[in-house]
């Protein structure tokens, strides 16, 4: 089976209700990322960041995936998937996908605030404290979410997946946020990339989609699951 790598943002959880971060009505116009979501931010006011993650939190209680996920899901049954997301929440997870990488961490876990490998430690819907300690190491505990500022330990693993592609879907995502928007340059010359997304393409993400095989402009529960079932019926007749 041919390889496919699905790289999703904000946009693809939107229309199940999640809020997006850089749209105009986003959460960077409400709250200043400066204060709740950066490495500085934590080492100056560690509660200020915690009640923002406890915040997103209660906010994803009762969100369920959407037809996108679930679209998403159903390609695993022609092709060898693996998705690639800097969303923080678990909706992929909870549609049926079974091979996921959160470049960007969950909120669903805590980890060591000084240890990086330590075990993480699952929430199971119940809110971080202040004072929770990892039961291992002894370390307070932090959000297993990357912060601005913060390197990307995940981001040489997503590039060798999609070095290895031979279709790439971009979902839900401006391209606008670094190590994650370079993520196509390493597609391999000959393969597909197709550009989900209900805005046009921004000059700065021209580069980036050079090799664009299509720009399906749309909201993702709506463009996801036609290009799937399309990619499903190029998978029957072969």
């Amino acid at each position: 089976m041919k390889n496919v790598v699905v790289l999703t943002g904000a946009g693809v959880s939107a229309d199940s209700g999640v809020p997006t971060f850089r749209d105009v009505d986003g959460l960077w116009t409400k709250y200043d990322v400066n204060e709740v979501c950066t490495h500085e931010a934590y080492l100056r006011n560690r509660a200020k960041v915690i009640d923002f993650m406890n915040m997103l939190r209660s906010g994803m209680k009762g969100k369920q995936p959407n037809a996108a996920h679930y679209a998403i899901r159903d390609l695993e049954q022609y092709y060898n998937v693996t998705v690639v997301t800097t969303n923080i929440d678990r909706l992929h997870e909870m549609a049926g996908s079974t091979n996921i990488l959160h470049l960007h961490g969950d909120l669903d876990n805590l980890r060591s605030e000084r240890d990086d490998n330590s075990r993480l430690i699952p929430l199971n819907g119940a809110e971080e404290t202040l004072d929770a300690r990892h039961p291992d190491t002894g370390d307070l505990l932090r959000p297993n979410v990357v912060l601005f500022q913060e390197a990307v330990p995940l981001i040489a693993d997503a590039e060798e997946i999609v070095s290895r592609a031979d279709i790439m879907i971009v979902v839900g995502t401006s391209l606008a946020v670094y190590p994650s928007a370079g993520l196509t340059m390493p597609l391999p010359r000959g393969a597909e990339l197709y550009y989900v997304d209900p805005g046009e393409v921004s000059s700065d993400s021209q580069m980036l989609l050079r090799n664009m095989t299509e720009h399906l402009q749309g909201k993702a529960a709506e463009m996801v699951p036609l290009l799937v079932e399309r990619l499903k019926k190029r998978a029957l007749v072969k």
